[in-house]
């Protein structure tokens, strides 16, 4: 049995995942902490945010974040690679910073007008 958090509403209901009984959640206070807490002990994922560099602007770094979620266990991996990145002004919230990162099918885009 795990305890899992959800994330899925401001409630935060506290979830108990049983992995030894077909993940079968209890705790939930919907029916999206049933789907949210399996998925979690199954396979993980997140939203990543973070920045990149960008020459031009007002600012030395813009804001960015993945298309859809990633599988957390390439957040060290996809980080990197945002390591990389140098964006040129003007730059416009939705654009491309990154494509296809790291082979997911996901892109990392810009979130902040610069």
């Amino acid at each position: 049995m795990k305890e899992v958090i959800c994330i899925c509403c401001p409630k935060g209901c506290h979830l108990n995942v049983d992995d030894e009984n077909g993940y079968a959640v209890t705790g939930n206070g919907c029916a999206r902490g049933v789907e949210y807490g399996k998925k979690e002990l199954i396979a993980p994922t997140r939203v990543i945010t973070s920045t990149v560099r960008i020459n031009g602007a007002a600012y030395v770094r813009c804001p960015v974040k993945t298309s859809a979620p990633v599988p957390k266990g390439m957040i060290s991996e996809i980080m990197k690679k945002l390591d990389d990145v140098l964006l040129t002004a003007p730059v416009s919230v939705g654009d491309v910073a990154l494509a296809n990162v790291c082979g997911l099918g996901i892109d990392i885009l810009v979130t902040r007008n610069l």
